[in-house]
């Protein structure tokens, strides 16, 4: 019963973490709109960075990759030490998980909030930093070509349990990279059909001088 309790509240806090609007805290705090209203309507750091710029969108990255971390150190090695019986890298994971949905699910912006990307890579990084790095390598070789952030976000989704299987992690981390996968794939759904109608739009990063 502890450890059943000390899970669901361990979720909760990290539910609440992840849904903390950075993207809407940023835009708000720097230029006085909402992000929602804007571009995309999406409030992950991609449509910051395009309708706000460069500053409000590192901002957000950062701080969406830092609740991710935060969850799976802090929040999960303080929940840990009331378990009893738990496995930790399960526990680790579930918490990962739920840090993520609850960014892709704020309860504080009526459910609508990012795709779950920047959360992931901070989930990641802690709990398997050598696939975290396999993946954002596919998600560079995919971007610096195209310029397609989702392109790119899809690669990186989709080797997340391909690299987490090759380099034999448990499997609750592969399970959470199938999870994760799935997640990514499903909210980037508007923008394979704009990819497929070659009407997706590009983010160029560094602007060429010539």
């Amino acid at each position: 019963m502890a450890d059943l309790i000390t899970t669901i509240a361990a979720a909760l806090v990290s539910y609440l973490i992840g849904a903390i609007p950075t993207g809407f805290i940023v835009t708000k705090f720097f230029k006085g709109v909402d992000i929602r209203e804007l571009g995309s309507s999406n409030v992950g750091a991609t449509n910051v960075f395009r309708t706000t710029g460069k500053l409000p969108g590192v901002l957000t990255l950062v701080f969406d990759i830092l609740k991710g971390v935060i969850v799976v150190t802090v929040v999960c090695d303080f929940a840990y030490s009331f378990t009893e019986n738990l496995d930790y890298e399960f526990f680790r994971s579930f918490l990962g998980l739920t840090v993520i949905c609850g960014h892709i699910w704020p309860v504080f912006l009526k459910f609508r909030g990012g795709k779950g990307v920047a959360t992931t890579i901070g989930v990641m990084g802690i709990i398997a930093p050598l696939v975290l790095a396999l993946s954002l390598g596919a998600w560079l070789a995919v971007f610096i070509p195209t310029n397609y952030v989702s392109l790119a976000s899809l690669a990186l989704g989709l080797s997340l349990p391909i690299c987490a299987a090759f380099l034999n992690k448990s499997i609750y981390v592969v399970l959470l990279a199938v999870v994760i996968c799935g997640l990514n794939t499903y909210k980037h759904k508007d923008n394979i059909k704009r990819l497929l109608k070659r009407e997706e739009r590009k983010t160029v990063i560094f602007k060429s001088n010539r």
